[in-house]
């Protein structure tokens, strides 16, 4: 038994931690006290830990509050765990307590840890990291870096875990999900230019009305991404302020006076991206409406996205028996027992990712409105949600367009064939004969099974040369002015 684990000690005293693992008696215990759940820390709140951990590392050194070797073996086990070779040292479940301080502590512990075997085995400045890596201290060696005392200089959980937050929201937000979303702008855009003169059946209350072209209606599509996409930039400006420095409720006791400001000069330098320390820290410890904020700009996002997916899947619908005016892709058989059946698989995950970002909107709202006094203490939850539809958006958005939406194609004799029998076409008499005479032509159309032409010159309303000067798909569309422009 002994070979398979070693002792570590916090206040409460002696626990036996995973010999190979370099987290320490804190996170032990949380990982035994909470088995509620599969979800973990996810590894963007752990990769933030390791960015804030070592701009906190500098920033304590350019003030002498830590050594400049402790800094350098502290910033050397975060580049390690940036690099994701030691994710399997951040065991702990989302579902711990609500200040996510076990989280904060398995990162101070590892970190402590890696520092420590580091320097035992030689390591310095400018020094080449050893492969591997040296196993964690399990005896009388030096421990120069202590997890709290040094790792943790300056900061308290309560500060660090909305620091990470914002650093991990703000990351994601602007490299994955944007970038997924302008792609897929830019696709809608290339179909719109290419199908703009394609006239077609428009539908509202899911019946027919007055036509549009192809290209004006994938303009919508291409429009809603467009205000989406300002929507989440504007939003996530909110998530440059940090939490960093406010320490326990607010007041930055036991950090410098310059720590904070020091330590988001550093997390920009890191992270490419601008940062701030928030003005008012009672407020960016205890609530957490920059995160409620932006996952509203991403609600908004999967609203548009679950009517594009819906729009895409039932204008193909068919082939024979729907409206089948636009062919998808075909990437995969789509039944087990229906030969040759091809469904709108893309579709339907964007809808079900969609949905899913509604129900993480629900937990981040009812989350944030839990503030009590100086904490909110449901962030751990609150991070997981907002991660997962994030990501969930980035990659729904890339998979849809890839596999669906840049395959898109007109059913050039459907759409033709739908346009034709369209009883709305009538609206193009209204301003010759009038509403109720053109009503008449339509409801004598759908009754006798009779074009509105053939209707239209029965009643006498109008001769067949009127109804062919002034009923024209085309130019009922607008598309030609709106070219033009």
């Amino acid at each position: 038994m002994s070979e398979e684990f070693r002792i570590e000690h916090d206040t409460m005293g002696e626990v036996r931690v995973p010999r190979n693992r370099y987290w320490g008696a804190q996170t032990e215990r949380s990982f035994e006290n909470f088995k509620i759940g599969e979800a973990r820390m996810p590894k963007e709140i752990i990769r933030a830990f390791a960015v804030l951990k070592k701009a906190a590392a500098e920033a304590n050194r350019d003030l002498d509050l830590i050594t400049p070797e402790r800094a350098d073996l502290i910033k050397a086990a975060a580049d390690i765990v940036l690099s994701g070779k030691l994710d399997d040292n951040f065991p702990l479940v989302v579902y711990q307590t609500g200040s996510g301080t076990q989280s904060n502590m398995n990162m101070n512990e590892v970190l402590a840890n890696v520092g420590n075997a580091l320097y035992n085995a030689g390591w310095k400045k400018g020094m080449p990291l050893p492969e591997p890596l040296p196993s964690p201290l399990s005896g009388t060696e030096e421990r120069i870096l202590h997890p709290n005392d040094h790792v943790n200089r300056s900061q308290s959980s309560n500060d660090t875990f909305p620091t990470a937050l914002h650093i991990a929201a703000l990351l994601l937000t602007e490299d994955r999900v944007l970038p997924s979303a302008e792609k897929l702008r830019d696709c809608f855009k290339t179909l719109e230019k290419k199908y703009w003169d394609i006239p077609k059946t428009g539908r509202t209350h899911l019946q027919d009305a007055v036509p549009l072209t192809l290209g004006q209606e994938i303009s919508g599509w291409r429009s809603m991404l467009d205000h989406d996409i300002h929507q989440i930039r504007v939003s996530s400006e909110s998530l440059r302020e940090l939490a960093l420095g406010g320490t326990a409720v607010g007041t930055g006791l036991n950090a410098h006076p310059d720590f904070p400001a020091l330590s988001a000069s550093y997390i920009t330098r890191l992270t490419g991206k601008e940062f701030v320390t928030a003005p008012n820290k009672f407020q960016a410890l205890t609530s957490k409406d920059a995160v409620v904020f932006v996952h509203g700009a991403l609600k908004a996002l999967a609203a548009d996205l679950l009517k594009i997916a819906n729009d895409v899947r039932m204008l193909s619908s068919g082939p024979r028996c729907g409206i089948g005016e636009l062919i998808i892709p075909a990437n995969e058989p789509g039944s087990s027992i229906m030969p040759g059946k091809v469904n709108p698989t893309q579709c339907e995950a964007v809808t079900m990712a969609a949905v899913r970002v509604m129900g993480n909107d629900v937990t981040v709202g009812v989350a944030a409105s839990q503030g009590n006094f100086q904490l909110n203490v449901f962030m751990p939850v609150i991070a997981h949600s907002f991660l997962e539809s994030a990501n969930l958006l980035a990659d729904a958005m890339e998979s849809f367009r890839v596999h669906c939406a840049e395959g898109i194609r007109p059913n050039y004799e459907k759409i033709s064939e739908n346009l034709e029998r369209s009883l709305m076409l009538v609206t193009a008499l209204n301003p010759h004969i009038g509403y109720e005479k053109s009503a008449k032509i339509a409801k004598k159309a759908h009754q006798e099974g009779l074009t509105l032409r053939e209707a239209a010159v029965q009643t006498g309303f109008v001769s067949e040369e009127e109804f062919d000067a002034w009923v024209d798909p085309r130019k009922m569309t607008g598309a030609a002015s709106d070219a033009e422009q």
